[in-house]
Formats: C-alpha cells, structure tokens, sequence
C-alpha cells in the first residue's frame, strides 16, 4: 500500500512539473510569435459602427456584425516611400543623335516617354526637343548622370524628393477601413427581413463602395509616383551667329542676296498683274485690227 501511494505522488509531481515548463516555455515563445516583422507596425483594429437608423430598425443580432473581430489587426508598409521629380535644360552639339541615345537608354532602364516633342524658333534658328521621361525610381540617378554628360552646356537642372511615407500609410489605413465597412453592410444585408432595411443598407453599401474606387485610385496613382521618377528633359542646338559686319565679302553677298530678292519681288508681281497683262494685250490687238480697217477703208473710198 504504501509502495502504491510513493508512486501516484511521484506520477502526480511529474505532471505538475510538466505544466509548469509549458506554461513557461509559451510565456517565452509568445512574444516572438506576436512581435511584428521589421518594416510593418500593427494598428488596433478600427471601431466601425453601424448606422443607428439601421441597427435600431433591425434585429439586435446584427449589432454584432457592425464592428470588426476581436482581435483584428492591420499589418502596414512602413517603409520609406519617396517620390522624385526633376528637370534638366542643356545645349547638344547634335540633337537627332542625343534624341536617340536619350531614348534608347530610357528603354534600357525600363522607362518610357509620356511626350516627345521638336520645335523650332524662328527667331533664333534654333532647334529644341523636349522629352517628358518616367524612368524606374532605382535608375533614376544612373539615367540622370547618361543624360548629363550628353550635355555641352547645362543651363539648369532641378531635382526634388519628397516623402510621401505617411500619405500612403493614412491612404492605405482608410482603404482598409472601408473595405471593412463593406463587409459589415454586407453581413447586414444577408440578415435583412425589411425591404425598408435592404434598401436603406443597399445605399449604404454603394456610397462605401464608391469611396473605396476612389481611394484605390489615389492609392494605385502614389504607387506610380513612387515607382516611376519623372525627369522632363530640354535640349537645344547651339544658335546659328550671322555675320555682321562690314566686310567687303559681307556686302558683296548682301548685294547679290538683295538683288536677287528684288527680282523675285518683281517677276511675283508680274504674275500676280497677269490679269492686266491679259487686258492690255487685248486692248493693242483690239487698236491695231481697227486701225487696219480704217486705212483698208480709206483706201477703197479713194
């Protein structure tokens, strides 16, 4: 009998002592298990309440299904998010070649061209391309230092970077919420025995829907702005120099320049008379047929 007790006491200790290295050992484990990974941050679950009207009008059950489950949490991008604009403004000695060498190399870092554009001024003979890049925010600085040294002179050149870290964590927040609040309406809607219910959380169900495309929208257009630096970039041919002086080969060329202009003036405006021309001729023949006659006549009646 004794024997019998010595060994249930020692089965009873093995076991107390067994829980309570477990309990210890989960005490351990549970922190790392809840800590949240580098670069993320967990917010406390968001409080969405149901419409009053709606919950006051229905069953007390759905009350329930207006706010989110214990315990739900929202895991965030907390990296750093940054946008980067720039613009760059340079005389090239040949610009149909750095026009192709520009474009060429957006290419080859995954970029492209929102606009390409070639005018030229008049004025100053001058000849100017201007092309709007979106260049992959990690080949942004390599893409600005090619299209730099294509330069012969740099006139100006801007570059700024802002962080928009909180704009997108705020954005991404919101489109959570609401993605909640339409689940919420959802689970009213499928309870709903009123149609005066159905109708009045079918509304509801739209305008979060509505909100939810919008803040997608701004969402996904950040997302461009921080995945896709823009660098619009102004090249230009240097401005052709005339000469003027008072050299004899200088007045020489004039003469004959202007010369030559004052006979194209003059055989132009004969053209543009053509219709005078046209009645003046008309009018000799006219004189000389008539006088013939006359003197035919004179001659007859002598």
């Amino acid at each position: 009998m004794k024997t019998y007790l010595t060994l249930s006491a020692l089965m009873l200790a093995t076991i107390a002592c067994k829980r309570k290295t477990d309990s210890v050992a989960m005490m351990l484990v549970a922190p790392k298990m809840m800590a949240p990974k580098p670069g993320t941050v967990r917010f406390p679950p968001p409080v969405v309440k149901a419409d009053a009207s709606i919950v006051e009008k229905s069953d007390a059950k759905y009350a329930v299904e207006a706010a989110p489950r214990a315990g739900q949490t929202i895991l965030q991008d907390t990296s750093k998010k940054i946008v980067k604009q720039g613009d760059i403004s340079f005389e090239a000695s040949n610009i149909i070649a750095t026009r192709k060498a520009l474009l060429k190399y957006l290419v080859k870092f995954g970029g492209y061209a929102d606009e390409d554009n070639e005018s030229v001024d008049s004025g100053t003979d001058r000849k100017e391309y201007v092309i709007k890049a979106r260049i992959p925010a990690k080949n942004f600085d390599t893409f600005l230092d090619i299209v730099s040294s294509g330069a012969v002179k740099i006139d100006s050149k801007h570059i700024s970077v802002t962080d928009v870290t909180t704009q997108y964590i705020d954005m991404n927040t919101r489109l959570h919420n609401q993605k909640l609040l339409e689940g919420t309406y959802l689970s009213l809607l499928k309870r709903a025995s009123k149609m005066s219910d159905v109708l009045e959380i079918e509304g509801k169900l739209t305008d979060t829907r509505t909100e939810i495309e919008s803040e997608q929208g701004q969402l996904n257009y950040l997302n461009k702005q921080i995945a896709y630096s823009s660098l619009d970039i102004t090249f230009y041919t240097k401005q052709i120099q005339h000469d003027t002086g008072n050299t004899a080969s200088y007045r020489l060329g004039s003469a004959f320049s202007g010369g030559w202009i004052i006979l194209q003036e003059l055989f132009f405006g004969l053209i543009t008379l053509w219709p005078v021309v046209l009645l003046l001729i008309g009018a000799l023949i006219f004189v000389r047929n008539w006088r013939k006659r006359i003197k035919l006549r004179s001659k007859n009646n002598d």
